[in-house]
């Protein structure tokens, strides 16, 4: 879940194995052999696979197509800003392709709209500002919020909470009610973030929390993995995907918390473009790629029954 000043750019991921055995190393950004799991946040029966979802067979809809504004359409494609460093919804893989549930959701939104999809990594923070310039929309596990909503429009497709990690076991006895003195990471931008800089705004000024703000999530994982930081906070299907890469080295601390809506980023005041989108995204939950895309990433308990255009903030 993201808020403010966003989130940031993809990096090659980390090998899971190295991890074991080196003590520098973190989380990868490759997939697992099971599906993730964060108390409750992201788990599903299925793996994940960096193979994703086959989109071909989705077809394209006439009526749809036609609301894209041509400015989009004019090209043939349709270019998504997204930064790919936040396993599972959208990462690169081995040959350095995004891949991930926000990827899938993406392409098949283009072949509703006819549209041959165009993934462009960028970092977080510079996705919002240039939406219908450089990206006809941003796909990158935006929390819909009113100051987002301020600068662009929102067609909602998911939802997702906030997790802790802590090393296995807990062994310096983490309290998330008490962060007073502790060194926390979290991604840059991200809305862990500034609830972890409200948290310390309460701090007594000889125990403010050492916040160790990465900008990828691989870092913000190995920050707790080397004993750095005392947790990191995070969204609920990254925090349980990156759990699941660390080989047993860290656990999920207490449930989920602050369950929000996230949506696809468009240009402020297209209203074409709106309806196009959120036509599309109540196409694809009707005839079933919706879900299917979901469960091949194990994520399905994020999935919401209807698509609104610009929903009230969580």
């Amino acid at each position: 879940m993201k808020i403010n000043a966003l989130k940031s750019l993809a990096a090659a991921a980390i090998s899971a194995a190295m991890l074991v055995s080196v003590a520098a190393c973190g989380t990868s950004d490759q997939p697992a052999s099971g599906g993730s799991t964060s108390g409750g946040g992201s788990a599903s029966g299925s793996a994940a696979s960096s193979q994703g979802y086959d989109v071909s067979a989705v077809a394209k809809d006439d009526a749809i197509a036609a609301l894209v504004p041509d400015s989009v359409k004019s090209d043939g494609k349709l270019t998504v800003g997204m930064d790919t460093s936040y396993a599972p919804a959208e990462f690169l893989d081995d040959s350095q392709k995004p891949v991930g549930y926000d990827v899938d959701l993406a392409k098949a939104l283009g072949k509703v709209m006819g549209l041959e999809t165009e993934p462009v990594t960028s970092t977080f923070d510079s996705i919002l500002p240039s939406i219908g310039s450089k990206y006809d929309i941003g796909i990158s596990s935006f929390t819909i919020t009113d100051e987002r909503k301020e600068a662009v429009d929102f067609v909602s497709y998911y939802k997702a909470g906030s997790t802790w990690a802590v090393k296995k076991g807990n062994p310096e006895k983490f309290d998330s009610a008490n962060l007073c003195g502790l060194k926390i990471a979290v991604q840059t931008g991200t809305t862990q973030e500034e609830e972890v800089n409200t948290a310390n705004d309460a701090c007594p000024a000889d125990k403010k929390i050492e916040i160790l703000s990465s900008k990828l999530q691989t870092d913000v994982t190995t920050n707790v993995v080397t004993g750095k930081a005392v947790a990191f906070y995070a969204d609920s299907p990254v925090a349980g995907y990156a759990i699941s890469q660390t080989g047993g080295k860290l656990e999920a601390f207490g449930e989920d918390v602050g369950v929000a809506t996230q949506g696809v980023a468009i240009k402020k005041g297209d209203s074409q473009m709106d309806e196009a989108v959120q036509k599309a995204v109540t196409k694809l939950m009707e005839d079933g790629t919706y879900g299917k895309i979901l469960e091949q990433w194990g994520v399905t308990s994020g999935s919401i029954d209807k698509s609104e255009i610009n929903p009230a903030a969580d």
